[in-house]
């Protein structure tokens, strides 16, 4: 999720809800059925069968970078899957790349519209207004945004937004990134109270903060002395600050790092180092066959084919959608079998199996403690967000809190300013870029 909310933001959140989070993970009553509960539809694993589209419809499509950007190949790579599988010539899909999160999105969006796209998709949070824009434009064309928040409060019913649990995808590279802990503490490399993990980040906001958390968590679950220190670059994608930020971590002590940042700078200067890594939307073995351990990243074909049926078929598409594990939306690329760990492939198998059954959840309340203390039911997060940001519904029950089920879009925000710190465990290095 692109939340570009202003450092101030995060500030005024964390020290006045004394922090805003959330959590979810494995398949509740709710996700069985479809429908979390006053929330985002929640993907599971039924399939149907393709519709066919007609051979005069056509989708349009909005990235922030193009395929430099993993990020955005991430996208990209979708469209294309999905418009293969429901057999749609090149012609009906129009792909626009690089296209700013300002005015020009607006353009974009109803340029689309007006060469008869039937529904049209970005990939950037900072889309959102213009999309929203757009939307109210053209009622007759459905405007389908990846990671944004206002979809459930806005009252457009050609207006949706979507992401998935990134954070199941995350917390089992983490299990990965804990089991490498121990192989480095077992082998003499390490010792126990110096199993410390760098994380390149590259804004203080929700997608982020959930993201590092439930890799942490992963690692900890197999690795109980990992800490983790974070660093942000202040940039979805700026390959020379994100290879900066690895090497600071790295001179500081972090014997493995990871990365919620786009470009190929981390995992450089960890094959550089020599350091283990877990890079982020896709495999970066071939790049750096000695030091990348695993990925994981979200599959947006299910969404866009589910999208394109939906409009094909003239059915409402949901105004928040979840993807999960279950329907094949987060995914784990090919682990690296020379970097991992010796029985890594067996525990992220068992694993997966309990995320998928809800024996296991992510932010099982208690794995964590925050300033000390665990969360009760009683927690707020921001999910329906206003313009101060202020923490509106309970997320926190059965024991665990209830990531993307409330919107799509991460609300985990478990930060405290005034001692740079997230959860107990892990330690922020900077928060302001300017």
């Amino acid at each position: 999720m692109r939340m570009k909310k202003q450092i101030a933001v995060f500030l005024s959140l964390a020290m006045a809800a004394t922090a805003c989070s959330p959590a979810f993970a494995g398949e509740t009553e709710a996700q069985t059925e479809g429908q979390a509960s006053g929330g985002a539809f929640i993907a599971g694993a039924e399939t149907e069968a393709d519709v066919t589209i007609p051979s005069d419809m056509k989708f349009g499509f909005i990235f922030l970078h193009d395929e430099n950007s993993t990020y955005d190949l991430n996208f990209i790579n979708g469209a294309k899957e999905a418009a293969k599988e429901l057999g749609l010539s090149d012609d009906q899909i129009i792909l626009k790349t690089n296209v700013p999160e300002g005015q020009e999105c607006y353009e974009t969006a109803a340029d689309l519209a007006d060469q008869g796209c039937a529904a049209v998709f970005a990939d950037s949070f900072g889309h959102e207004d213009y999309m929203i824009q757009a939307a109210q434009e053209y009622p007759d064309v459905q405007f389908c945004h990846a990671t944004g928040t206002k979809a459930h409060t806005e009252g457009l019913s050609n207006y949706h937004n979507a992401f998935a649990a990134i954070y199941e995808g995350r917390y089992l590279a983490g299990v990965a990134a804990g089991m490498k802990l121990n192989e480095m503490i077992k082998d003499g490399k390490i010792t126990e109270d110096k199993a410390k993990i760098g994380y390149v980040g590259a804004f203080t906001y929700a997608e982020v903060i959930s993201g590092f958390t439930s890799f942490f968590l992963g690692a900890r679950s197999q690795c109980p002395s990992a800490t983790m220190e974070v660093t942000f670059t202040g940039s979805w994608y700026d390959e020379t600050a994100e290879k900066e930020g690895a090497k600071n971590l790295i001179n500081d002590g972090c014997v493995l790092i990871s990365q919620h940042a786009d470009s190929m700078g981390a995992p450089t200067a960890c094959e550089e180092a020599g350091v283990p890594d877990v890079s982020y939307n896709g495999s970066t073995q071939d790049a750096c066959p000695n030091t990348y351990l695993i990925s994981s990243r979200i599959d947006w074909a299910p969404y866009m084919k589910f999208m394109m049926q939906s409009v094909a078929e003239g059915k409402e598409i949901p105004t928040d959608w979840t993807g999960t594990l279950a329907s094949g939306s987060v995914k784990l690329t090919d682990l690296n079998t020379s970097v991992a760990a010796e029985g890594t492939q067996e525990k992220l198998d068992e694993v997966t199996k309990e995320l998928e059954a809800g024996t296991v959840h992510v932010f099982d309340t208690s794995a964590f403690t925050f300033k000390g203390a665990a969360l009760d039911d009683s927690y707020l997060a921001d999910v329906d967000t206003d313009d101060n940001y202020t923490p509106d519904t309970k997320v926190v029950s059965d024991g665990y809190f209830h990531e993307s089920e409330y919107r799509s879009a991460p609300y985990f925000d478990l930060v405290d300013a005034d001692n740079a710190a997230g959860i107990d465990g892990i330690k922020l290095l900077d928060t302001n870029f300017g």
